[in-house]
């Protein structure tokens, strides 16, 4: 069982000397709420990295002469093979909704090579896809010199491209993912990842907080993502505008009749988070932004607003990152969560069952279509959340399900009032990783805290008293390994629980 990183502050730690804790980005714990919006409208994508197509330069490297007795050998048609994935090429450039520039003929010289590298470098381009047909000559040199070169490089070796002697030497390299097999899965794996990361940049995360009177914007380091910071009257107006909204019932009576049950919640307590939600449409297309996140106890906790729980989960349903109580790192993981797997995460706050040896994820934020986003989402109650006010919902969590568990952790080196900061020559960001499955979903009440509250139990971790981190999410799946992947793709240092 590992512990917390020791280059890092622990969550509490962060809230407490970052100045966060100031303006609210990360108070705890959450009173947020989720709900399942069956049959209703798909929400509209307003941001930069909605609109934003993501670009790759696509090479292939082999001599120019035959193959001869050399690996790949002359019983190898290089030419054929190079046809056959460039068709594959277009078709998942295509599917992922992506431009792929593929070189017209192959580097055929280490001198072509370096100077098509600095092209690509030189045009912004977003990732590289090298593909080897050769083992031998300038071909792993190639790759040596692009994956030096700044930009996250995926190569797709096929076998007969290599031995683990040439893949040895870049295998561990940070910007790089070897793929080694003839399975192109995973060359389509690292294209994805390489539009990942392109979309995390150009995000622009609405940042909902109290305290300030205009809207300003920033960027976080390392990832691009972007920070717009709007006053908390802003969402307070825009709600408080939709007190007779048509479209706030309509959607309330919808999300009423697909629930399963239905506890002490009355109907206008659903028609209030359902006016929460269209609140934070209407700013997200105001503000062209792609994401939200809200310091939602300091914002509402006090007031008789609904608190954004509706909102968060129907975002989350249709594959627009909602963080709660302004959790940057939450933010960063919601997207990585969302970008690479298709899928919404449960954020949650996390409490150790040492009974059972397991981790409660405890939280009354929860989405609903948890298998994905394009699957249909799982039953659901609705009732209040642990502060017995509001609607929330309470998804059932399949028992047996295979889970992750990933948090995205930031080293803190100083934070002002509106501008995180972040010191990456003290360490780089970690991705907290761990995999299991659910084992049962508490009932709360009769226990206490937040109502959804599944209970997994990990692989390997002994101590669920010192697990790491803070808000970590939960989502359907192993992908413990695409995420390792990624985390050395684009300079993060994953850390396997």
């Amino acid at each position: 069982m590992k512990k917390y990183p020791s280059n890092l502050k622990n969550r509490r730690d962060f809230v407490k000397q970052s100045g966060l804790a100031a303006m609210g980005l990360m108070t705890l714990p959450s009173l947020l709420g989720s709900f399942r919006f069956a049959a209703s409208p798909d929400v509209p994508h307003f941001g930069p990295a909605a609109n934003y197509t993501p670009r790759i330069r696509t090479a292939f490297i082999r001599r120019e002469e035959n193959y001869g007795m050399r690996w790949p050998g002359e019983i190898y048609d290089g030419e054929a093979a190079r046809k056959a994935y460039i068709e594959k090429i277009q078709v998942a450039a295509k599917e992922l909704g992506i431009q792929a520039d593929i070189s017209s003929k192959p580097i055929y010289s280490l001198e072509e090579g370096e100077k098509w590298i600095q092209a690509a470098f030189d045009a912004k381009t977003d990732g590289l896809l090298l593909v080897t047909l050769d083992r031998q000559e300038h071909t792993w040199p190639t790759v040596g010199k692009a994956i030096g070169h700044k930009l996250p490089v995926v190569v797709f070796s096929p076998l007969g491209s290599s031995f683990t002697t040439n893949t040895s030497l870049y295998n561990k390299k940070e910007g790089a993912f070897i793929a080694s097999t003839d399975d192109f899965r995973q060359a389509e794996f690292g294209m994805k990842m390489l539009k990942a990361g392109a979309k995390i940049r150009e995000t622009r995360y609405l940042v909902i907080i109290d305290g300030i009177d205009e809207v300003s914007e920033i960027s976080l380091e390392h990832f691009g993502t972007r920070l717009r910071f709007v006053p908390a009257s802003h969402f307070i107006d825009q709600y408080q505008g939709l007190m007779d909204s048509k479209e706030a019932r309509e959607l309330a009576r919808t999300c009423m009749n697909h629930a399963r049950h239905i506890h002490d919640v009355s109907e206008e307590d659903v028609i209030n988070g359902a006016r929460s939600y269209y609140a934070v449409t209407r700013l997200l297309e105001r503000e062209k932004a792609d994401a939200v996140t809200m310091d939602c106890l300091g914002v509402l906790g006090p007031l008789k607003i609904s608190l954004p729980c509706l909102a968060w989960s129907k975002l989350n349903d249709s594959g627009i990152p909602a963080a709660c109580e302004g959790d940057l790192e939450a933010c960063l993981t919601h997207c990585v969560v969302q970008y690479l797997f298709d899928k919404p995460a449960f954020q949650q706050d996390p409490v150790a069952e040492t009974a059972k040896g397991c981790l409660i994820g405890s939280h009354c934020s929860c989405p609903t279509k948890l298998a994905g986003l394009d699957t249909e989402p799982e039953p659901y109650s609705i009732m209040h959340h642990h502060g017995k006010r509001d609607a929330t919902l309470k998804p059932e969590w399949k028992v047996g399900q295979a889970v992750t568990v990933a948090d995205l952790i930031l080293p803190v080196k100083q934070n002002s009032l509106r501008e995180p900061r972040v010191d990456y020559t003290a360490g780089k960001p970690i991705m907290l990783i761990s995999t299991g499955e659910v084992v049962e979903q508490k009932s709360i009440p009769p226990s206490g805290g937040c109502v959804v509250a599944p209970m997994v139990k990990l692989h390997g971790v002994d101590s669920y008293l010192d697990y790491p981190g803070f808000h970590q999410m939960f989502f359907y799946g192993n992908h413990k390994q695409e995420l390792k992947y990624f985390s050395q793709l684009f300079g993060i240092t994953p850390e396997v629980i």
